[in-house]
């Protein structure tokens, strides 16, 4: 089961690695459009619809990553003090309310969404050359279609940790090189 998990979270990662080009893109195309506005005095006409193209594919795409590294932002105040089962059995039933539903209407949205873009050869209002946004509204159910899969490891790691007590290993990007030391093992080296 754990290859099954680790599988998917390459997959969200390989995704989120190949989309992180885009900020490069993205910080080139800002830089260029800075010089040439302000030092040039000739500003482009298709540098707002590249910036915002490229950073929302970034950020959509991502989001499968961030959950196969459980990086989302979570109020966890309360959960974090119950027992690890009781947290998995939280996480399970609000992945099957929530999360799912969620995506699901994302993937379904987003779809007809993108559909429709293409159908009419949307070209964006903002810059007099008009770039085609249908490529880029086509990231809405694709993005969508990660998320999902992603969410079906993470429910499969909450039923492992109900049924074994503990909580699967996920792949880990960066390493600590100090572990983080508790608390009060803290307050001993600060007396």
């Amino acid at each position: 089961m754990q290859k099954f998990l680790f599988f998917i979270d390459h997959i969200s990662t390989w995704v989120a690695k190949v989309f992180a080009w885009a900020i490069l893109i993205l910080t080139f195309v800002v830089t260029y459009e800075v010089f040439m506005r302000y030092v040039m005095r000739s500003p482009t006409a298709w540098a707002y619809d590249t910036a915002y193209i490229l950073y929302g594919s970034l950020f959509m795409m991502a989001g499968a990553y961030a959950l196969s590294r459980n990086a989302h932002v979570r109020a966890d105040v309360v959960s974090r003090h119950l027992p690890v089962r009781v947290q998995a059995g939280v996480d399970l039933v609000l992945y099957f309310v929530f999360f799912f539903p969620g995506v699901l209407a994302l993937i379904y949205s987003g779809y007809f969404f993108a559909a429709m873009s293409w159908a009419i050869g949307e070209r964006s209002p903002f810059s007099p050359g008009g770039p085609p946004l249908y490529h880029f509204k086509s990231v809405i159910p694709i993005c969508g279609a990660f998320l999902a899969l992603q969410g079906i490891a993470e429910v499969t790691r909450c039923i492992l940790c109900i049924k074994n007590g503990y909580w699967p290993a996920r792949l880990d990007d960066v390493k600590e090189v100090v572990p983080v030391q508790k608390a009060d093992e803290i307050e001993e080296i600060r007396t």
